[in-house]
C-alpha cells in the first residue's frame, strides 16, 4: 500500500500528549524524557533478559546494531558490576559497510568498520569471564551470505531485535525498494535473505550530515546487510528512536501506518508479536502537531 499524503499529515498532526492512548497505534509506545533516560531503559531491559533467561538456562538471541550505542553503556555496567554472564549469548550483528567495490574495510575502530566499532564500543569493555565467546558473534560476510539466515534458522529464531530506524523506515540497511525495473512485494521483502546492497542517497546525506559536517564522500557506498526473513523471526522488537528531527515522521508512521514498503519498519508489527517503539520527548513531538502562522 501507499501512504496518502492526508494520513501522514494527519498522524503528524498529533499532539504529542495523544500518541501513548490513541487507538490507531500499532505498536507499543514509551516516551521518556531524554535521551539519556530513553537509552538507561533499552540498557536495563537487555540486562534484565539475560539475567532472566540464565536463570532459566537459556540461550540468548539477539540482533544488535552498531548504532545507537548509547545503551550499551548501562548494560555493559551492570554486566561488570553484577557478574551477568554474557556466555550464553549469540549475537548476530545487522550489517557491516564495504567500499565501492564490494569488498569490506579493514577490522579497526574507524567509522567504516562496524566490526570494530563493536570490538571497542561493546566487547571490549566487558570482563573477559563473562563476555560473548568469539564464536557467538555473528556477522555477515561477503563470501558466505547464507550463513546468517541458516544459523537463525537453525536455532528457532531471535528472541529480541534491538534496531534504530533511519528516517525513511530502514531497519540495518534494509532500505524501500526503489528499482524502477523490478517490482518486489511485501511478502518478498519479508522474506529478504542477507545480502550487498547499495546505500540510498537519503541514508548518505543522512549519515554524512549527522558525523561529516555533510561530506558524503565519507560514507562508505555500499554494505553487506542482514535481511527481513531473520529479524521477523523475532519474538520482540525494540525500536530505538532518539535523533530527534530526523525521525519525528518516521515515529508517527511507525505507530499508526499499515505495512509498506514505503516504510519497511512498519512490517515489524505484522510479523513480530511485540514491537515496542521507545523514544525522547523531543523525537516523539512534531512540528506540524503546532500551529505556525501560515500553514
Amino acid at each position: 500500500m501507499d501512504i496518502t499524503r492526508e494520513e501522514l499529515f494527519y498522524w503528524c498532526s498529533l499532539p504529542v500528549e495523544q500518541l501513548q492512548d490513541h487507538p490507531d497505534r500499532k505498536i507499543n509506545l514509551v516516551i521518556k524524557e531524554d535521551r539519556p533516560t530513553a537509552m538507561h531503559l533499552i540498557g536495563n531491559m537487555m540486562a534484565d533478559e539475560i539475567v532472566e533467561n540464565n536463570r532459566l538456562g537459556r540461550i540468548t538471541k539477539w540482533v544488535l546494531p552498531a548504532g545507537p550505542t548509547d545503551e550499551y553503556d548501562v548494560l555493559i555496567e551492570r554486566v561488570n558490576r553484577e557478574r551477568i554472564s554474557m556466555r550464553n549469548l549469540h549475537v548476530f550483528h545487522m550489517d557491516e559497510f564495504l567500499d565501492w567495490e564490494g569488498r569490506p574495510y579493514p577490522v579497526a575502530d574507524t567509522y567504516e568498520s562496524l566490526e570494530g566499532t563493536m570490538n571497542a564500543a561493546f566487547y571490549g569493555r566487558i570482563d573477559p569471564e563473562l563476555n560473548v565467546p568469539l564464536e557467538q558473534r555473528h556477522w555477515p560476510r561477503i563470501n558466505d551470505l547464507d550463513a546468517l539466515d541458516n544459523l537463525i534458522e537453525e536455532m528457532g529464531g531471535v528472541d529480541t531485535i534491538w534496531a534504530g530506524v533511519g528516517a525513511k523506515g530502514l531497519i540495518a540497511f534494509c532500505e524501500a525498494p526503489r528499482l524502477y525495473t523490478h517490482r518486489i512485494s511485501i511478502e518478498e521483502f519479508a522474506r529478504s535473505k542477507t545480502r550487498i546492497v547499495n546505500l540510498t542517497d537519503d541514508t548518505i546525506v543522512a549519515l554524512s550530515h549527522r558525523t561529516f559536517g555533510a561530506c558524503y564522500d565519507r560514507v562508505p557506498p555500499r554494505s553487506v546487510t542482514l535481511g527481513f526473513k531473520a529479524m521477523l523471526s523475532a519474538k520482540r522488537a525494540v525500536l530505538m528512536v532518539t535523533t530527534g528531527a530526523w525521525k519525528q515522521t518516521v515515529v508517527r508512521v511507525a505507530l499508526f501506518s499499515e505495512p509498506t514498503l514505503e516504510y519497511p519498519v512498519t512490517l515489524m508489527a505484522k510479523y513480530i508479536p511485540e514491537v515496542t517503539l521507545i523514544c525522547d520527548r523531543n523525537t516523539a513531538d512534531h512540528p506540524m502537531s503546532h500551529p505556525i502562522r501560515g500553514w
